[in-house]
C-alpha cells in the first residue's frame, strides 16, 4: 500500500513554481521625502536597505523599493516583480507567448537580477529570481533561506 494518501495528486516530474509578486518598486523624485512617506505608511519602520541609489523596506516578506533613478529609466509608476524560479527561462517564455522585451536580464547590484517585458496590452511585467525549494508537489514548495 502506498504511503501517499489517495487524496493527494501524484506528480511524476519536478516543477518550478513562482512565489508570485513579492517586490514592488516605486520611481521617486525625492528619495528623502519618499522614504519618510513610506516609513509612515508601513508603520514607522526603518528601511532594510538605505542607500542613495535605492531604499528598500521589507514587511512580512514583501519588498517595497524606492528608486530615485526610476523615472530616468522610463518608469511611469510602480512596477510589480514576480519572483520566478528561472529568470532567463521566464523571460524567454513570456516573449514566446507574445510579450515584448523591455529590460533584458540585468544585475542591479549585489548579484540581484531583474528583467521586464511588456504584454500585448502595454502592461509592464517585472521578473526577479525567487529562492525556492523544488518539490514534486508544488503546493509543498517553500522559500529557502537566503545567504
Amino acid at each position: 500500500m502506498s504511503s501517499i494518501p489517495a487524496i493527494l495528486p501524484r506528480v511524476t516530474k519536478e516543477v518550478f513554481v513562482t512565489e508570485g509578486v513579492k517586490t514592488i518598486i516605486y520611481p521617486v523624485r525625492d528619495l528623502a521625502k519618499a522614504k519618510k512617506v513610506f516609513s509612515a505608511l508601513l508603520g514607522a519602520v526603518e528601511p532594510a536597505m538605505d542607500q542613495p541609489y535605492y531604499v528598500g523596506f521589507n514587511i512580512g516578506g514583501q519588498d517595497i523599493g524606492l528608486d530615485p533613478n526610476g523615472h530616468a529609466q522610463g518608469m511611469t509608476g510602480p512596477l510589480a516583480y514576480f519572483h520566478v524560479a528561472d529568470i532567463r527561462q521566464s523571460v524567454k517564455s513570456l516573449v514566446g507567448a507574445g510579450a515584448e522585451p523591455l529590460l533584458e536580464v540585468k544585475d542591479v547590484g549585489g548579484g540581484k537580477l531583474i528583467a521586464s517585458v511588456k504584454d500585448p496590452d502595454g502592461n509592464v511585467i517585472g521578473t526577479h529570481p525567487a529562492c525556492l525549494t523544488i518539490c514534486k508537489r508544488p503546493a509543498l514548495s517553500r522559500r529557502c533561506s537566503r545567504p
